[in-house]
């Protein structure tokens, strides 16, 4: 293709690219080196009938004149991202030098805001995406086997996890594990305690959200294996069952080389999507049990006193976060192109 065919091809996307991804990147990364005014006070005197007494009143014209001169608030730097709710290098250096041993400095360090959130974040991403790739892979597989008159049926059942809001099926669910929920109440009656809450405890809590993920993304992963799956050359099947492969082993040699391309791209949307989870977490109001990078983010944007600062600090290392995760896949395949292309 000549390079000005290619200039006007591209040039759309790529402006839209800049306008909606880059510039509002750029303007969220500076918002996160400022925080909000401090209130301007002024000492009032308040005189009754028998004395005078001087009191602090918050000078609103002050403050208004002061965010005029300076919108987006006080330079503050990297001090958001250092601070106790973000990074907290001073609390770490504390609790370093007062634990006893990696476990228990780890262990303290969940009392740290970001931290909490960091590790409930990291462990659903570790434990849902793998999961999902490996349940929509076997959900494709058998689908893939069955009659022409059951495909249709089943195919529709098994995507309805995925046309379900995903707040309204986290809201579903929460209803059935509560106590008077139809799982909970099982639960109660199956282990008889009374007292028995999923809810209550955090390793449930947590176990919770994990089946939940999986539940909601597993037909995301099973509709692209099963795209996938219509694709393999049917001849090389024919092949490996010529030469005695057994069912597993076509899967293994023929099926997952041909379809790995779709498990790099299913990985990507899954640890782009898992590590901003979000929405069980208000759908189950697990917020006192599960914390979020997404979660702390919200929090900071929906009190009286939005935290644009803090929120701005927090979206840009959940990029960096994303990045980071994302780096292994992205250079796997990009030796795999070059080994390829060799």
């Amino acid at each position: 293709m000549p390079h000005g065919t290619f200039i006007r091809f591209i040039w759309p996307s790529f402006l839209a690219m800049i306008l909606f991804i880059a510039f509002p990147i750029l303007s969220v990364a500076v918002q996160s080196f400022f925080v909000s005014h401090e209130q301007v006070m002024r000492e009032v005197e308040n005189c009754g009938p028998f004395t005078c007494e001087t009191v602090l009143q918050v000078d609103v014209e002050a403050g208004a004149k002061l965010k005029e001169t300076a919108p987006l608030g006080r330079f503050n730097a990297f001090g958001t991202y250092t601070n106790r709710g973000h990074l907290a290098f001073a609390e770490l250096g504390v609790l370093w030098t007062d634990s006893k041993s990696v476990g228990d400095f780890l262990k303290r360090t969940y009392n740290l805001p970001l931290y909490k959130a960091l590790y409930f974040t990291l462990a659903y991403t570790a434990v849902v995406t793998p999961f999902v790739i490996i349940l929509g892979l076997l959900i494709a597989l058998g689908v893939n086997r069955l009659p022409k008159i059951t495909k249709g049926p089943t195919i529709f059942v098994s995507l309805l996890p995925m046309i379900v809001t995903p707040l309204i099926g986290s809201l579903i669910l929460f209803w059935m594990v509560d106590s008077s929920g139809i799982i909970g109440a099982s639960l109660q009656l199956i282990f008889d305690d009374p007292d028995l809450s999923l809810k209550a405890s955090l390793p449930l809590t947590w176990l919770m959200l994990f089946i939940y993920g999986i539940w909601h993304s597993a037909p995301f992963a099973f509709v692209v294996f099963y795209a996938g799956l219509q694709t393999v050359p049917s001849e090389t099947i024919e092949a490996a069952k010529i030469d005695g492969a057994s069912r597993w082993q076509q899967v293994r040699f023929v099926v997952l080389p041909y379809m790995m391309p779709l498990v790099v791209f299913i990985t990507l949307m899954q640890l782009m999507d898992n590590f901003r989870v979000f929405e069980p977490i208000v759908g189950f109001s697990a917020s006192a049990k599960a914390s979020s990078l997404s979660w702390i983010i919200y929090s900071d944007l929906s009190g009286q006193d939005k935290l644009f600062g803090s929120a701005a600090a927090t979206s840009m290392m959940t990029i960096v976060g994303v990045c980071i995760l994302l780096m292994p896949v992205l250079l796997h395949t990009w030796r795999e192109f070059n080994r390829r292309s060799a």
